[in-house]
C-alpha cells in the first residue's frame, strides 16, 4: 500500500449504537485505502446527536497510543468544551461530519471551494416585460426583487404597439430607489424620455433610430439591421464612435430550432471582428423559449459568454420554468468566472446550482441496515431511502417497500403500530413522501431534514419528538 499522510496514525472513532455498524464499515474501507489503524468506540447511547461534553466526560475512555479521536459532527458547536473536558488529550480531538457517510471528507476526499471564489465580470440585466401594464408600486417591488436576486441593471420593457406616456415617471421612481435602469424600446420618444429621467442604457439601436441616439447622452445596445446577419454593425459602430456614444453590440441570440447555432457563430465572429467592443447576449431568448428548467441553460450560456469576453447578459423570468433565472445567472456567472480564471471544469464548486438531483447519493449496505435495525431498542421510527426502496426501522422491526402506501399497510398490520396515532401517521406519511421524491429524482433523503434543492431549498422544522424527550430513551 502506498504511503499516505494518515498511514502512521491510529484513530479512535466515537459513535453511538445506531451508527456503529455504518461507522465500522466506512472506517474499514478508509483504513484499507489510507493505511491507518483504528478502533470503534461505541458509547452507551443510541443517537450520537444527543452526546454532550458532560456526558462524554463520564463515558468516554481514551485509548492508549491514540493519535486522533474523531467525534460526531453534532458536537461541533461544543467542540471546545469537549477539549476542555480532556485537557491531557485536547489536541487529539477532531470533529467529524454529522452524517457518518461523509467521513471520507475528513481524509481529503472532497476539495473545499477556494476562498477567492465568488468573483465575476458579467453584468446581469434583468428585464421586466410589459412594464407599462404595471402600476408603479408593482414595478418598484419587482425591480427590488430582481436587484436582490443579483440583477445589476433593471430593464423596463415597453410594449411595441403602444407608447408609454409615463415612462419618465417610472424611470425616476426606480432611480429614486437607488436602482440602475435601462429602457427596452425602439420608440424614439420613449427612449428620449427615459434617458432624460436617468436611464443609462437603451435597448436597442440600429439604422432606424441611430441618429436620435446621438442626443440621448447614454450608452446604447447596437443590433444588426437585419436579424440573422451582422449587417449595419460596422457602419453604425463608426457613426456612434464619431459622436462619442458608448456602445455594446448584440448580434441577437436566436431560439433553438430557429438558427441558434448560427447565432452563436455570429457572436464569435463579432468578438473576432471587434475585439475591444463590449458585447451583450440576450439569453432569455433561450430560457424562455425552451421546454427545460433554466438553470443548466443559463450556466452553459454564461460559460460561452465568459470564454468569448461577453460582459453582459439580458434575461427575464416570465415563464414558470425560468422564474429564478436572475438568481441562477448571479450564481452561474461566479461559477464560470472561477472556472475560466483557473482553467478548471466548473465542478464541485457551486452546490446552490445543483437543484433537481444531488451530486452523490450516500447509501448504506443492506448488512449495515440489518445491524442498525438489530441495535434499536426504542419504538421511534427511522426512515431510510435507498435505491431499492424505503426502509422503516424500529425496535425489532425492519420493513421495506418502494411504495410508501404499501409500507404503511405493512406497518399497520403489526402490533408495534399501536403507537401510531393520527399525528404520528401524518408525520410518517410526510417523511415517506419526501423519501419517495428523493428516490424518484436521485436526491439524498435524511429524516427530519429538508431535501436539498440548491438555492431553492426551504428550511424545515424538526417534527419528531423533542430533543429532551428523545434523550429519555437514548441511554440504556
Amino acid at each position: 500500500m502506498p504511503d499516505s499522510p494518515y498511514s502512521h496514525l491510529r484513530y479512535q472513532f466515537v459513535t453511538g449504537k445506531l451508527a456503529a455498524a455504518a461507522t465500522r464499515d466506512i472506517a474499514q474501507r478508509l483504513s484499507n485505502e489510507f493505511g491507518f489503524a483504528f478502533s470503534i468506540d461505541v458509547l452507551p447511547i443510541t443517537v450520537a446527536a444527543l452526546m454532550t461534553p458532560k456526558w462524554l466526560k463520564r463515558n468516554l475512555v481514551i485509548q492508549s497510543e491514540i493519535d486522533r479521536i474523531v467525534l460526531p459532527g453534532y458536537l461541533e458547536t461544543v467542540f471546545e468544551e469537549v477539549r476542555s473536558a480532556f485537557p491531557d488529550h485536547a489536541d487529539k480531538f477532531v470533529c467529524g461530519p454529522k452524517d457518518i457517510r461523509d467521513l471520507p471528507q475528513l481524509f481529503g476526499k472532497k476539495k473545499k471551494r477556494a476562498e477567492d471564489y465568488g468573483g465575476y465580470d458579467i453584468e446581469v440585466i434583468a428585464e421586466i416585460n410589459h412594464a407599462p401594464r404595471r402600476d408603479l408600486s408593482s414595478l418598484i417591488r419587482e425591480a427590488k426583487n430582481l436587484k436582490a436576486d443579483g440583477a445589476d441593471i433593471i430593464d423596463i420593457g415597453c410594449d411595441p404597439n403602444s407608447r408609454w406616456q409615463n415612462v419618465g415617471e417610472a424611470v425616476k421612481a426606480l432611480k429614486g430607489e437607488g436602482l440602475r435602469v435601462s429602457i427596452d424600446t425602439f420608440d424614439i420618444w420613449e427612449a428620449t424620455e427615459a434617458c432624460r429621467a436617468g436611464a443609462e442604457l437603451v435597448l436597442s439601436v440600429n439604422s432606424t433610430n441611430i441618429e436620435a441616439a446621438f442626443d440621448w447622452g447614454c450608452e446604447v445596445v447596437l443590433v444588426p439591421d437585419q436579424i440573422g446577419t451582422l449587417s449595419g454593425l460596422d457602419e453604425n459602430l463608426e457613426r456612434l464612435a464619431q459622436k462619442n456614444v458608448k456602445v455594446r453590440i448584440d448580434p441577437i441570440l436566436e431560439p433553438l430550432g430557429c438558427g441558434f447555432a448560427m447565432s452563436l457563430q455570429r457572436y464569435m465572429q463579432a468578438r473576432e471582428r471587434w475585439p475591444e467592443v463590449e458585447i451583450m447576449m440576450g439569453i432569455g431568448n433561450i430560457t424562455e423559449l425552451t421546454d427545460s428548467d433554466s438553470a443548466g441553460i443559463n450556466v452553459l450560456l454564461l460559460g460561452i459568454c465568459q470564454e468569448l469576453g461577453i460582459r453582459s447578459v439580458l434575461t427575464t423570468q416570465v415563464i414558470n420554468w425560468a422564474r429564478s433565472s436572475v438568481r441562477e445567472c448571479d450564481l452561474g456567472r461566479r461559477l464560470v468566472y472561477y472556472a475560466c480564471q483557473n482553467k478548471i471544469p466548473p465542478k464541485h464548486l457551486e452546490p446552490l446550482l445543483v437543484m433537481l438531483r444531488d451530486p452523490k447519493l450516500k447509501q448504506y449496505p443492506l448488512s449495515v441496515l440489518e445491524e442498525m435495525a438489530a441495535s434499536i431498542r426504542d419504538n421511534n421510527y427511522r426512515i431510510i431511502a435507498q435505491e431499492d426502496g424505503i426502509h422503516l426501522l424500529s425496535a425489532n422491526l425492519h420493513l421495506h417497500h418502494s411504495d410508501p402506501f404499501e409500507l404503511m399497510a405493512q406497518l399497520m398490520k403489526l402490533s408495534q403500530a399501536k403507537n401510531v396515532d393520527a399525528s404520528h401517521a401524518f408525520y410518517l406519511g410526510f417523511e415517506m413522501a419526501k423519501a419517495l421524491t428523493a428516490m424518484t429524482l436521485g436526491k439524498q433523503y435524511e429524516q427530519d431534514e429538508a431535501l436539498q434543492w440548491g438555492f431553492l431549498t426551504r428550511k424545515e422544522r424538526h417534527h419528531r419528538l423533542s430533543r429532551n424527550t428523545r434523550r429519555d430513551n437514548a441511554e440504556e
